[in-house]
């Protein structure tokens, strides 16, 4: 087990990462909404963690609540704050000192539909320390080849804006920004039934039903062959 770092070593560090962080922040092409967080709970999470803030993920824990980028369609995890939850709270990290492995995956960001992206460590069967998303629509990881640190720097460039292009529609851009980050936008048919193509409705739901919502589906349909009818059973309150 690597030696327990204090909040101190991992906080007051050289060459931190944050101003290169806030730098990519002030030039993003997408509006961005650095939320703040009281510092006392930023290092109780960076200690949480246990990376230090020379790196990507320790200077977002350590420096703000998190990032709502794109009028709050992506949600970038950080010390947590305004409705979005913390990155250790997320991940279920408990006191460094009691834990005895790290998690199988971390996520780091959300998506309002109930896209999450996680680093892999080693439980997502793609690559350790690379970046996966799992889609709404594919209800699956899938590697997109990048560190955490390149996996930021692409949120704050105009990388999401084609990356989810088929995913929406028109008044998307008032739909979410009447959406708090505690919530998530629930489609129905839903993204992963065929009949998605169809007209669609749309609502904002609490986000931890709507990620339950698809982990219920995933795990109803694990192991179905593709065209498979199937009739699918979940509820959104």
């Amino acid at each position: 087990m690597p030696e327990l770092r204090s909040e101190s070593e991992l906080a007051d560090v050289d060459e931190p990462a944050w101003p290169g962080l806030a730098t990519l922040i002030d030039a993003a092409p997408l509006p961005v909404v650095v939320l703040p967080v009281p510092p006392d709970q930023a290092r109780a999470v960076l200690y949480r963690l246990q990376v230090t803030a020379r790196s990507a993920l320790g200077a977002l824990a350590l420096n703000c609540g998190g990032l709502l980028i794109d009028h709050g369609w992506l949600r970038v995890l950080g010390g947590g704050g305004d409705g979005l939850p913390d990155i250790a709270a997320v991940n279920d990290l408990a006191d460094p000192a009691r834990t005895h492995s790290p998690p199988p995956f971390l996520t780091v960001a959300f998506d309002v539909l109930g896209g999450r992206f996680a680093v892999d460590g080693g439980g997502l069967g793609v690559q350790p320390g690379q970046v996966c998303y799992w889609g709404p629509d594919t209800l699956e990881w899938s590697g997109l080849g990048v560190g955490h640190g390149d996996f930021v720097a692409w949120a704050l460039s105009d990388g999401p804006t084609e990356f989810y292009a088929d995913l929406r529609w028109p008044e998307w851009v008032s739909d979410v920004g009447r959406t708090s980050p505690s919530e998530g936008i629930a489609v129905y048919p839903p993204l992963f039934a065929a009949e998605a193509q169809l007209a669609a409705s749309r609502r904002a739901v609490p986000f931890d039903e709507l990620l339950r919502f698809h982990q219920d589906a995933a795990d109803q349909l694990a192991g179905m062959p593709d065209g498979a009818e199937f009739t699918f059973k979940a509820r959104l309150e």
